[in-house]
């Protein structure tokens, strides 16, 4: 009896904990985030010279609180998992133990603490309040739409590497040495930042034929950042037309996540684990 109960205690926990579907959950998750967001805010105040002393100690003094809080958290994420591995060693895992253990180290090395910014990337965990799972299958298309787009993208930048090299050795010849062309790589390099309309104005050429070849190259650049947009839109509109409502990544899906593999994005009707099986609310 009293093994179904943990049993039962540790499903309860695994639902608050790693799904945002249910009240608790959320409130949860919402929490977490709350204080995600203060740690963040904290250590980016300690970085600030001339408050009074005290307001550093009333810092210090949170952070560890939100720390220790941290500590359990992971604690409770691992215990709730049928396999701990599958946390543990996961995107979200590895960051939440980096996150937490900055305060630890900081008896050991002077200066560690600093590092507790990285929780920002636990902000993540917005996703799933927000219930961005639900748009999967638009980021699919919009993957699927990329992968297809790779080899003609690949051409397009062999293409602007061609004309680099070609427009900064004519750079070269034209400007020389005086005016900062001192050789074809930084021709070239002077090249790509004008052509990205970046323009970091470290070097400039003064002749007039250079600057005609310069404002060609500066409009060529509008026309080059529009390239690899419109080759993206059209493999991603081609996506969308080659679907249809029977494709399964118009199924909704939800925040579930599996107490034993720890898989995530499970239909709304799922009742098993689409990775390993595993029934996904045990009583």
């Amino acid at each position: 009896m009293t093994s179904t109960k943990n049993i039962s205690l540790r499903n309860k926990l695994h639902t608050i904990i790693y799904e945002a579907d249910t009240p608790m959950g959320k409130l949860f998750d919402i929490i977490l985030l709350i204080l995600i967001v203060v740690s963040v805010i904290f250590v980016m105040l300690e970085s600030v010279k001339g408050f009074p002393e005290y307001i550093y100690d009333w810092l210090y003094y949170g952070e560890w609180v939100i720390t220790i809080f941290f500590t359990f958290e992971y604690i409770a994420r691992i215990v709730t998992v049928k396999k701990p591995s599958t946390y543990i060693f996961s995107f979200y895992g590895i960051i939440d133990l980096l996150s937490t253990i900055p305060l630890y180290l900081s008896f050991i090395l002077a200066g560690t603490n600093v590092l507790l910014a990285v929780r920002a990337l636990r902000l993540l965990r917005v996703f799933r309040i927000l219930k961005i799972a639900r748009y999967i299958g638009e980021s699919n298309k919009l993957s699927k739409a990329l992968k297809d787009s790779r080899p003609k993208i690949l051409i397009f930048l062999f293409a602007v590497l061609i004309i680099s090299i070609i427009a900064g050795t004519v750079m070269y010849l034209v400007e020389g040495e005086e005016s900062g062309f001192v050789s074809i790589p930084v021709s070239v390099y002077w090249c790509i930042v004008t052509l990205t309309t970046v323009g970091f104005g470290d070097i400039a050429p003064v002749t007039p034929f250079g600057q005609f070849i310069a404002a060609l190259i500066m409009i060529m650049g509008y026309g080059i950042i529009a390239v690899p947009t419109g080759i993206v839109s059209a493999e991603y509109t081609k996506a969308i037309n080659d679907d249809n409502q029977d494709d399964p990544s118009y199924v909704h899906v939800n925040s579930q996540s599996c107490g034993n593999c720890n898989a995530e994005t499970h239909r709304d009707d799922a009742e098993f684990c689409h990775k390993c099986g595993f029934e996904l609310h045990p009583e």
